[in-house]
């Protein structure tokens, strides 16, 4: 038996939440684990009890304060608990873990010139600066860590350029069951403000705002759909609201939000602000296609979502999308509403290709298998662990030499 020490305690939003919350209950499942998680005290309410799972609380600081605290106080923790692996999730690895380390690193922005460019652009100096100082230390992170992970290939690749160090790919799961079970009905103030009308196109896109997924592209491209299509009505439902207080990160909403007024298109935007993980399959099946424009990313769950509820997909011509979906979808420049649009009018005016993208889709979803991924971290695990003991017997009979 393996025990395992998993650092969730930088999750407390998006792709981290999703996996903490699907890859808890595949490590409880198994009989040859012992596993310690140490998650923030905000997400341990939500999490539940498991069989063979530990659970530790840290409190919920800022990253460079949270970084500080796993650096001094997480080797004792790990001491304490007799954990022979550590799985550190949150990009960041410890200096001198005193077990052997895997680190799941899944941070696009630290790798990305885009990024970058864009903070400048928008005079957002701060989180420049801010960026730039975690990439440094997500770039160390790699070098610390026995072993780094990376969600698909084209991200792997990404990092090996940046690093020069090995890392390998386990792609993220989908575990279809898990999130097409919930059946209660949505609340009635979403139930109105996804109530369909009459010659109605709908868009989804499942985000919280942040810059790289490129909202801008998304809502410039309404008004020319809007256009090309004057007999039918434009939604795009988005899941958050643009307003910097209601989204986690340090981005500035406000801008986007007056870009849709200056396009005159508020009756075509649906903010339906967050929607918890257990209805979002309600919400993807309410609508007709799914689309991103993001310029960054390192897996995109939603898109795996979006392709098991059978939604063809318009994305951006990302490796990392193209990596997903493969032939589910049809792709175009992220920075060109006018491309965007012009993929869309052929799924809307194809039925037959639309039908075919999403059986595409859907076939593809279930390739992404959260049991699969934990079965490799495990193989990794405990080759990590014989690594370690026969190094460790090595040096031992060196010395008694």
């Amino acid at each position: 038996m393996i025990h395992i020490f998993l650092n969730g305690s930088g999750a407390n939003a998006g792709g981290g939440l999703t996996y903490l919350n699907n890859v808890i209950p595949h490590l409880s499942a198994r009989n040859d684990l012992q596993v310690t998680v140490l998650v923030s005290e905000y997400l341990r309410q939500s999490l539940g009890e498991f069989p063979n799972i530990s659970f530790l609380t840290i409190r919920n600081k800022n990253a460079a304060k949270r970084f500080w605290q796993e650096q001094t106080t997480l080797p004792k923790l790990i001491r304490q608990t007799g954990a022979e692996v550590l799985i550190s999730t949150g990009n960041f690895a410890l200096r001198k873990s005193p077990i052997p380390q895997i680190l799941l690193s899944r941070n696009s922005l630290y790798v990305s010139d885009i990024f970058f460019r864009d903070l400048l652009a928008r005079r957002n100096y701060r989180l420049y600066v801010d960026t730039r100082i975690k990439a440094f230390f997500a770039k160390c992170s790699i070098t610390w860590a026995d072993l780094t992970v990376a969600p698909t290939l084209a991200f792997a690749e990404q990092l090996r350029r940046w690093t020069t160090q090995n890392v390998v790919h386990i792609p993220h799961g989908f575990d279809s069951e898990f999130f097409f079970r919930d059946q209660s009905c949505l609340p009635a103030e979403l139930n109105r403000k996804l109530e369909p009308e009459q010659d109605e196109l709908r868009l989804l896109f499942v985000s919280h705002y942040n810059y790289y997924r490129n909202f801008e592209t998304l809502l410039r491209a309404i008004p020319v759909l809007r256009g090309k299509l004057p007999g039918t009505r434009i939604k795009l439902f988005l899941t958050c609201t643009l307003n910097s207080k209601e989204n986690p990160g340090s981005y500035h909403a406000a801008e986007a939000a007056c870009l849709i007024h200056k396009l005159g298109i508020q009756e075509n935007v649906i903010e339906l602000g967050s929607i918890p993980y257990h209805l979002l399959h309600h919400i993807y099946r309410a609508c007709d296609f799914y689309v991103t424009a993001a310029y960054a990313e390192s897996f995109a769950h939603p898109l795996v979502e979006a392709m098991a509820s059978g939604l063809p997909v318009v994305a951006s011509d990302l490796s990392v999308h193209k990596e997903i979906c493969g032939p589910a979808a049809l792709y175009f420049n992220g920075f060109s509403p006018e491309k965007l649009v012009e993929k869309v009018l052929i799924l809307a005016q194809d039925d037959k290709l639309s039908h075919k993208l999403s059986s595409h889709g859907t076939a593809r979803a279930r390739d992404f298998s959260w049991g699969d991924h934990v079965e490799q971290l495990v193989l990794l695990s405990d080759d990590l662990l014989k690594k370690d003991r026969t190094i460790a017997e090595s040096k031992l009979h060196g010395s008694s030499k």
